[in-house]
């Protein structure tokens, strides 16, 4: 029982379902085909405003080429098996699933282009490393990791911001929702979070998503 504890079960049942998703998708027309990728639950606009909202959370596992999936399951692994240990499995899970919901919420509200990946949630699991250098500064080791995921997190956003193809919105929207989840979540693991910063998480991710949410079908269902 304590093997399984410690195990990145969560994190390995992740990748699983990734993988299976790439390998059905390929088997069915590709992962590369914009018919397939709406077939399979993209983020697509145009359906999400006629109902079909479980689109802001299939996307963050569906990959458009083996490069995508690759790179984004390498740093799922590496992220998932430290961050799992801290948060806690169920924790953790959470925190991934609502990372990506808020990736593609953001850039629902933001963007009107078919979009998919993992990354949504890794730019959550980002954010969470910041909650742990700011809440648990005292900890040498935590402050040093936070400081060099900062680092990584200004890296990848500017290439975004050169790079086409790439979701810009939906990896901020993640990084917000990771930062704020990871507070309403809490880290039983490494100490206590203030329940006043808890309950404030809450709200925020509540109220700032469900503006989101509210400013993508106003843009997209009446478009100026």
């Amino acid at each position: 029982m304590n093997s399984f504890r410690k195990k990145p079960i969560v994190t390995y049942g992740l990748i699983a379902v990734n993988l299976l998703v790439f390998i059905g998708m390929t088997l069915s027309g590709g992962s590369q085909n914009v018919v397939n990728l709406i077939a399979w639950g993209a983020k697509y606009n145009p359906l999400i405003i006629q109902g079909e909202l479980w689109r802001l959370f299939t996307p963050m596992f569906i990959h458009i080429g083996l490069e995508h999936l690759a790179l984004n399951l390498l740093t799922l692994y590496f992220l998932g098996v430290q961050l799992e240990q801290l948060f806690g499995k169920w924790r953790f899970l959470a925190l991934y699933l609502i990372s990506g919901v808020g990736g593609n919420i953001l850039s629902f509200a933001l963007s009107s282009n078919i979009s998919a990946g993992a990354s949504t949630s890794l730019f959550g699991l980002f954010g969470a490393y910041l909650m742990l250098g700011e809440s648990f500064r005292h900890n040498q080791y935590i402050r040093m990791i936070s400081r060099q995921f900062l680092v990584l997190i200004v890296l990848n956003l500017g290439f975004d911001l050169f790079a086409g193809g790439i979701d810009i919105w939906g990896h901020l929207g993640g990084l917000l929702a990771g930062f704020l989840a990871s507070y309403a979540v809490g880290v039983p693991n490494i100490g206590s979070i203030p329940r006043i910063k808890r309950i404030i998480s809450v709200v925020a991710l509540v109220v700032v998503y469900g503006l989101l949410l509210q400013t993508g079908f106003n843009h997209w269902q009446y478009p100026v």
